[in-house]
C-alpha cells in the first residue's frame, strides 16, 4: 500500500522561545509575543497542546501541521504554543491566548470543557477544537475538526484482523473519553468487517495516553487473553504496547505517525492520521479570511484525505484488497465511523 511520509519542511523562525507563566510553559514564535501581532497588522494564533510535542502520537502528529502552517504563513500570521498543560491549567491558557489571538486552536477532547467555556467568554475570538467528541456540537465562534480517528481505528481493526495468527485481537486507548470510547467500537467492527469470526477482546483504558508501564500492563493482560494484535490509540503509552508485545511474541498497530517497517519488528503496521492537517485548514481559512465556526470531519471523505493504513511486511494480495474494499467503502459513505 502506498506510504506517504508525513511532511516536515524546515521552518525559517525559531518557533521554541519559551517563557514561564502561571505554571505554563509556553513558547510563542520568534516575532515577539501573540498580542505584537496587532501592531503589525499580522493575524494571530495560540495553540495549546496538552502532551508532549514529541510524543510520537497526536499531539506530535499535530505539531508537524503547525510548523507547516508556521513555515506557510511566515510574516501573516504569527503563531504561539503552550505544551504539556495539566487539566487543571486548560482554561488559563485558553483565556491568555483569546485576550491576544484572533483564532485560538485547542488538541484533544480532554479540552472540550474548557474551550467551550473560554470561547463563551470570547465572541469576538475564533476557536476550534481538534479531535472532540465525535458527536459535539459547533457554536457561533467554535469549530470543530473532526481526525477522524474513528475511521483511523476501524482501519486498524480490520487490519489487526487480517493479520492476527491466532484469530483474537484487541484495543488499548489511553482514557475512557467519548471519542476513544467511539474509535474503540469502530475498533471491532472493523475487524469484524475484516473477519466476521474473529475474536475481539473489551477494550482497555489505560487512565493516560503517555503512561508506557501501565499501557505495558494492558497490553500483557491483552496477550495473556489470546490476543496477539492489538490496536492502540495512545501517544508515548505506545512503547508499552511495543515493549509488551516484544515480550509475548505479539504485534501492535501504531499511528497516528508511521515509522519505517524496520524500525520497530513488534509494529505490524501503522494507521497514518494526519492531526497537523486541521492546524493547516484553520490557518489557511484564517489568512484568507474565509474561516467559519463549522464541523469539520476530515479523513478518507475529505476532499485530501489524511487516514490510511500501512502494512509491514509483504501482505498477501487478498488483504490489501481486504483493505482496499473497506477503505473505498468509507469514502462512499457506504460505511460510516461516527
Amino acid at each position: 500500500m502506498p506510504h506517504s511520509r508525513p511532511r516536515t519542511a524546515p521552518v525559517r523562525r525559531t518557533l521554541a522561545c519559551a517563557a514561564a507563566l502561571g505554571g505554563l510553559v509556553a513558547a510563542t514564535g520568534c516575532g515577539g509575543s501573540p498580542s505584537a501581532s496587532a501592531a503589525d497588522d499580522t493575524l494571530s494564533v495560540g495553540v495549546l497542546f496538552p502532551g508532549s510535542l514529541s510524543d510520537d502520537g497526536f499531539m506530535e502528529s499535530a505539531y508537524l501541521g503547525y510548523r507547516r502552517a508556521a513555515e506557510k504563513h511566515d510574516g501573516t500570521i504569527t503563531f504561539s504554543k503552550v505544551e504539556q498543560v495539566t487539566t487543571a491549567d486548560y482554561e488559563q491558557a485558553l483565556v491568555r491566548f483569546a485576550t491576544a489571538s484572533d483564532l485560538v486552536i485547542s488538541l484533544g477532547g480532554q479540552t472540550d470543557a474548557a474551550v467551550r467555556k473560554v470561547a463563551a467568554r470570547f465572541p469576538d475570538v475564533k476557536f476550534a477544537e481538534i479531535g472532540g467528541p465525535a458527536d459535539g456540537k459547533s457554536t457561533a465562534n467554535l469549530a470543530l475538526y473532526d481526525p477522524q480517528q474513528a475511521e483511523a481505528a476501524y482501519l486498524s481493526g480490520a487490519a489487526s484482523a487480517l493479520v492476527t495468527k491466532k484469530g483474537t485481537v484487541a484495543f488499548v486507548g489511553g482514557a475512557e473519553l467519548p471519542a476513544i470510547v467511539n474509535a474503540a467500537g469502530e475498533f471491532a467492527k472493523g475487524a469484524k468487517a475484516a473477519d466476521p469470526a474473529v475474536r475481539v477482546l473489551a477494550p482497555q483504558y489505560v487512565g493516560d495516553f503517555n503512561d508506557a508501564a501501565k499501557a505495558k500492563q494492558s497490553a500483557l493482560a491483552d496477550y495473556g487473553a489470546g490476543a496477539d494484535v492489538l490496536g492502540q490509540i495512545l501517544n508515548l503509552g505506545h512503547r508499552g504496547l511495543a515493549q509488551a508485545a516484544t515480550q509475548s511474541g505479539g504485534f501492535v498497530i501504531g499511528g497516528p505517525i508511521a515509522h519505517p517497517c524496520s524500525a520497530d519488528a513488534a509494529y505490524a503496521g501503522y494507521v497514518e492520521t494526519d492531526i497537523g492537517a486541521e492546524i493547516e485548514y484553520a490557518a489557511d481559512h484564517l489568512a484568507a479570511d474565509t474561516w467559519k465556526a463549522e464541523s469539520v470531519h476530515f479523513g478518507l471523505t475529505f476532499d485530501e484525505p489524511h487516514n490510511d493504513i500501512v502494512l509491514c511486511g509483504d501482505a498477501p494480495a487478498a488483504t490489501t484488497k481486504k483493505l482496499d474494499e473497506l477503505k473505498a467503502k468509507i469514502a462512499a459513505g457506504d460505511i460510516t465511523t461516527r
